[in-house]
Parts: structure tokens; C-alpha cells; sequence
């Protein structure tokens, strides 16, 4: 098996040699297709084929289109780092990345071809990612299992929110739940990452003092509260109980976010933007709270501080950042980086803003949509050669 596998990723085309670089690139094309989309729809323009209404079609496309590729590349990528074997490369990455590319079409299509086709493939691609990583998870006693375990209830999500389709389910458990997952993923995932990214840029620039740690009992006792106020958001959507954890939940969030000083990274775009992405936690999580707990505030704001704020600003920070360690590359950001981030920050202030009533709504949210959208485009732009492209050093 080792022997094969070894073949397979030296037989193989660069873009095939890894997990990120198909789900990654397909993540931000996917994500520019699906805003423009929407946003002709969203504008009067057009009316797409898919058995979704149009908004939920909208929703289950960002979460389980876009999100869930970026969350398939981390995952396929982070699982050699964590286990020590090598990575799933050549055509059995290209059978996972074509199942989730015929996903899309099927989801887009599915007025005509029906749900279930869609549902077949969209929910057996997280299914099948989540045994693979299983069976490399436990073949080396690794202690990411929990990791894996939230990728496979997120292809439960994905199962609900078809099932929330056909009348079967609340129509709004699917989405709900897969929106808590992720934010409970970057809860976990983030709290290593961005401290240890963070401490090892400091070290490198001599400071000694203030240094982030890796997670603690607080940070234990965060992702928990976390985990519970969203459960109990997912369970009683409009109880004042569930919006007052939320704000609870936020609270911690914050604290937990000061503790990794993250006003001292602002000289390194690529460390700046992980605190960046991961402050949209606290305050998407706040305003939940606060339109649940009866304020006036409507649930789109909270909602979309967490997607287009903590997700997206999250998925490209991961992005960018991987692409370039992971191809031998220098851990800097271009000119095009940093106007991305800049680009998917608007976005996100100006969608959460239209929620809140700021400006006019609709040409709110189609501006909110162009700066999203570039921000992706900026990333293809700049790292398509990358994720194509051999390793440094490595040959075709």
C-alpha cells in the first residue's frame, strides 16, 4: 500500500500530489461561480434550475459547496502532518475531488435531475472523506478522531438540509447545524494553529515576553461553552436562554482571542489575518445572541458575521498560507494577498452592515458580493500557478 502510494504521487500531475491543491482551487472557483449566481438571481436576472429556493440554494452552496471544500483540502493535507503517512494523491484524490465538482452541477440541476442524485453525491463525498480519514486517523493512534468526527456529522448536516428540502426535516436544521459545525471546527483548529503561528513569528523577531501558549483548560472551557450555546441554539432557535449563552459563549471567544496578541502581528499580513478571521467568532456569536435574546436585531447579521466574516476570512487565510508552505515557498504575502483580505474584510462589513440596516439593502448586498467575489478571484489569480505548479525544487 505504502509502495503504491508512493507511485501514485510521483506518476501523478502537481495538481494532484496533494489534497489542498484541487479543493483549494475548486473551493475559490466554485465560490466565484456560486456569488455571481446568486447575485443574478438575487438582482431579477435570471431564476436557476435548482430544486433549492433560491436563498437556500444560497446557503447550502456556501456551506457545503464552498466551505466544504475548503474543508476537504485541510482536512486531506493536515491528515500526513498528523499521522506521519503519506497523502491520498493521484486518482483516488481525483475520485474525491470529481465527486464533489459533480455535486455542484447535480445541486445546480437538481429541478430537473431531482434531489436525490444531488444528495447521493454531495452527502457521500463528506461520508467517504470522513471514513478515509478515519481509517489513516486510527491506523496511527493519531488524536485528531474528534476532527474527523465533525466531518462526518457535517455530511449529516448536508443529509438534513436535503431532507429539510423534501418537507421532511425543519428546512432550517440542515443549515443551522452545519454553521455550528464549522465554527466549532474553527474554534478547535484555530486555537492551534493561530497561537503556535503566532509565538513562532514573535520568536523569530526576538520577542520574549507575552508569548501565546497552546490550548489550556480556558480554551478547553471555550470551544465547550461554545458547543453548548450553539446546540442549544440548534435546539430552541428562539428561546432568550439560547441567546444569552450565545453572548456568553461570545464573551469567552473574546477573552480567548486577547490572550494571543494579535495586535502584535499586524508587520506579517499572513499571521495578522488568522486573529482578523477569528474575531468575526465573537462578534457573529454576539449578535446571534442578541437577536435571539429578543433585541432588535435581525438573525442575517449574526449569521453572516460568521459565514462571509469568520469562515471565509478563515478559509483564505488557510489557504493562502498552506499553498505556500506546502509547494516549499516563503511564508509571505504579496501585494494581491493582502488586497484579498482586504477585499473579503469589506465584504463582510458591508453584508453584516446591509443586515443591520446600513445603507440601502439591496445595493448593500450586491457591493458586499463584488468584494467577497474578488477577494476569491484575487486568490486564484495569485495561487492557481501555485496549486498547479510542482513543489519548489520538485520536478514535473
Amino acid at each position: 500500500m505504502l509502495a503504491l502510494r508512493k507511485r501514485r504521487m510521483a506518476a501523478s500531475h502537481p495538481f494532484l500530489r496533494g489534497g489542498f491543491r484541487p479543493f483549494f482551487f475548486g473551493a475559490a472557483t466554485w465560490a466565484i461561480v456560486a456569488i455571481a449566481l446568486w447575485l443574478c438571481e438575487f438582482s431579477g436576472r435570471i431564476a436557476l434550475p435548482s430544486g433549492f429556493a433560491n436563498v437556500a440554494w444560497h446557503r447550502h452552496e456556501m456551506l457545503f459547496g464552498f466551505v466544504g471544500a475548503a474543508i476537504s483540502g485541510f482536512l486531506l493535507t493536515a491528515i500526513p502532518n498528523w499521522t506521519g503517512r503519506l497523502p491520498i494523491a493521484g486518482r483516488p484524490l481525483l475520485s474525491l475531488f470529481g465527486i464533489w465538482v459533480a455535486a455542484r452541477f447535480a445541486v445546480l440541476f437538481s429541478s430537473r435531475i431531482g434531489l436525490w442524485p444531488a444528495a447521493i453525491l454531495d452527502v457521500g463525498l463528506y461520508v467517504a472523506l470522513a471514513l478515509l480519514a478515519a481509517r489513516e486517523v486510527i491506523a496511527s493512534k493519531n488524536r485528531n478522531v474528534p476532527i474527523v468526527g465533525l466531518v462526518l456529522l457535517f455530511g449529516l448536516a448536508d443529509a438534513a438540509d436535503y431532507l429539510g428540502q423534501a418537507g421532511t426535516l425543519d428546512a432550517d436544521l440542515g443549515w443551522r447545524s452545519a454553521m455550528a459545525l464549522v465554527i466549532i471546527m474553527i474554534s478547535v483548529i484555530g486555537g492551534r494553529i493561530i497561537p503556535s503561528f503566532t509565538r513562532n513569528w514573535m520568536v523569530k523577531r526576538g520577542v520574549k515576553s507575552g508569548l501565546p501558549t497552546q490550548p489550556q483548560s480556558l480554551d478547553l472551557l471555550v470551544i465547550a461553552s461554545t458547543a453548548l450555546a450553539l446546540l442549544f441554539w440548534l435546539a430552541f432557535p428562539a428561546q432568550e436562554l439560547a441567546g444569552g449563552m450565545l453572548l456568553l459563549a461570545a464573551a469567552a471567544q473574546a477573552l480567548r482571542l486577547s490572550r494571543w496578541g494579535g495586535h502584535r502581528t499586524f508587520a506579517d499580513p499572513l499571521v495578522a489575518i488568522l486573529h482578523a478571521g477569528y474575531a468575526w467568532v465573537p462578534i457573529g456569536l454576539a449578535l446571534l445572541g442578541l437577536s435571539v435574546a429578543g433585541y432588535d436585531l435581525p438573525q442575517s447579521a449574526g449569521v453572516h458575521a460568521l459565514t462571509a466574516g469568520a469562515m471565509t476570512t478563515m478559509i483564505l487565510a488557510v489557504m493562502s498560507r498552506a499553498s505556500l508552505g506546502h509547494t516549499g515557498r516563503d511564508l509571505s504575502a504579496s501585494p494581491m494577498t493582502v488586497a484579498a483580505y482586504a477585499c473579503v474584510t469589506i465584504g463582510a462589513l458591508l453584508r453584516v452592515s446591509a443586515s443591520l440596516g446600513i445603507g440601502p439593502y439591496g445595493l448593500m448586498v450586491v457591493i458586499a458580493g463584488a468584494f467577497w467575489g474578488a477577494a476569491l478571484l484575487l486568490f486564484l489569480i495569485v495561487y492557481r500557478p501555485v496549486l498547479w505548479g510542482p513543489r519548489l525544487g520538485e520536478a514535473r
